[in-house]
């Protein structure tokens, strides 16, 4: 089926738990529709003055596209900064290559239509704050705290023989 969400029914709402310089604002008529995609996820944005859309950082299993609907921004990406305007497609790969941020530069507001692939899960970096987020979960990590896969699993005849002892079935 068909959905089509009309230009009257935007609802620019700031996302939550948003800090200041991060107040994004997204419309939420694709969830009031009851819009939920599977593998294309989408939400139109708008990105105010003096605000960034969201802390540097790429996608492990996303790729990421942006259209730039009405006024401008300066785009961060691994080759430095780059003002786009109004009519620009943004493209970001997944990896460390597809790595961007938004800022607002200017005085009016920036309008765009964020795309993403969706596989059920992804795993975002941060570069410039060391850290991984698990999504769906949520959970956030420290890229530099890495252990190697059997850290702290050297004991584990002690484990089972406890759960022996316990009478675990």
């Amino acid at each position: 089926m068909a959905t089509i969400i009309r230009k009257e029914e935007r609802d620019f709402q700031p996302n939550p738990g948003k800090i200041d310089g991060f107040r994004l604002l997204t419309d939420i008529s694709r969830q009031v529709k009851g819009v939920e995609p599977q593998y294309l996820n989408f939400d139109l944005r708008q990105l105010n003055p003096q605000q960034y859309n969201a802390p540097y950082h790429f996608h492990r299993y996303a790729e990421e596209l942006f259209f730039i609907l009405s006024g401008s921004a300066t785009l961060r990406t691994p080759a430095g900064l780059e003002t786009v305007h109004e009519g620009d497609i943004l493209f970001f790969e997944s990896g460390e290559s597809g790595a961007h941020q938004l800022h607002n530069h200017t005085e009016e507001p920036c309008t765009y239509l964020d795309m993403r692939s969706y596989i059920g899960h992804d795993v975002c970096e941060y570069p410039d704050s060391d850290k991984i987020i698990l999504v769906p979960a949520g959970e956030t990590f420290r890229r530099s705290e890495q252990h190697p896969y059997f850290e702290g699993e050297t004991e584990v005849d002690k484990v089972w023989a406890d759960l022996k002892k316990c009478g675990s079935k």
